[in-house]
């Protein structure tokens, strides 16, 4: 599989540039188009404050919308104008993780951001990445909020624990697998999971990333004082890993968001790019 179509999310937050900039910079990798999507909120005001103000507020809801969509634009073609990359400007109105997930029916890759709390953000932005990754059907990288990733898939570790997600994983993020310099394939408590690693923990799958050109190389980690989720971004960061690839929500989502689990911890805490597939 190839990419060749690229959507990215783009909103009015502080981390949107680095957003749009990794984001062409995989265009130019995989010589895809760009897409950049901005979905316009519907005005919602409660009808108890409507009637106490008036209907100039939907007025003033819509004009706040449309200079933000202005805005946005004109930032999105101007990186892309000055990166030498054409780029498809998209404006959609309606439900954030809806949109999102409709236009991502019909593209290879999906770029959004970390949820940042810092940020003012508009309705349905703080969990649309948990939502996106679920619904959407694509595989979909997300970028943190904090930090600069000039690089992006050079170093890859891979999380593997044999599940049907992070199957969909692996195979997803091929494109960035066999250009890779190096990718580490890890397995991270193997013990837990008897019978589904085969005789050497991870080793199958590298055998069968290799036959697609992968540089896969097996490695199992154990996490006993601290959970996967930090284990793993420990590990990325001593081993200068600029991409995490894995599977999200192997378990049920209500069940990471109230035990805990490695996706919520990832999603909350990452350091690099990671491109999950469910």
């Amino acid at each position: 599989m190839s990419i060749k179509d690229i959507l990215v999310y783009l909103d009015t937050g502080t981390a949107c540039a680095e957003r749009v900039d990794v984001a062409l910079r995989l265009a130019k990798t995989f010589d895809a188009r760009l897409i950049g999507l901005f979905v316009r909120s519907l005005p919602y005001v409660p009808h108890f404050v409507a009637a106490q103000i008036g209907p100039d507020i939907y007025e003033t809801q819509k004009r706040v919308a449309e200079r933000e969509e202005m805005l946005v634009r004109k930032a999105f073609l101007e990186r892309c104008a000055e990166a030498n990359q054409q780029g498809e400007w998209r404006c959609d109105e309606g439900d954030m993780t809806e949109t999102v997930c409709l236009h991502a029916k019909y593209v290879d890759l999906v770029v959004i951001g970390q949820f940042n709390p810092d940020d003012d953000h508009r309705e349905g932005e703080m969990g649309m990445a948990d939502n996106v990754v679920i619904d959407a059907g694509r595989p979909v990288l997300v970028v943190p909020y904090a930090g600069k990733f000039p690089k992006v898939g050079t170093k890859i570790m891979l999380g593997w624990n044999a599940s049907r997600e992070s199957v969909r994983a692996a195979h997803d993020a091929l494109p960035f697998l066999t250009r890779a310099t190096s990718v580490e394939v890890v397995a991270a408590n193997p013990q837990d999971s008897e019978g589904v690693h085969g005789d050497i923990p991870c080793a199958t799958i590298c055998a069968h990333l290799s036959r697609h050109g992968v540089p896969a190389v097996a490695k199992t980690v154990y996490a006993e004082d601290m959970n996967v989720g930090a284990m793993l971004l420990s590990r990325a960061a001593d081993d200068g890993v600029d991409l995490i690839v894995m599977g999200a929500y192997g378990r049920s989502r209500f069940r990471e968001l109230v035990l805990g689990g490695v996706t919520r911890h990832l999603l909350n805490n990452m350091t690099v790019p990671v491109l999950m597939s469910h």
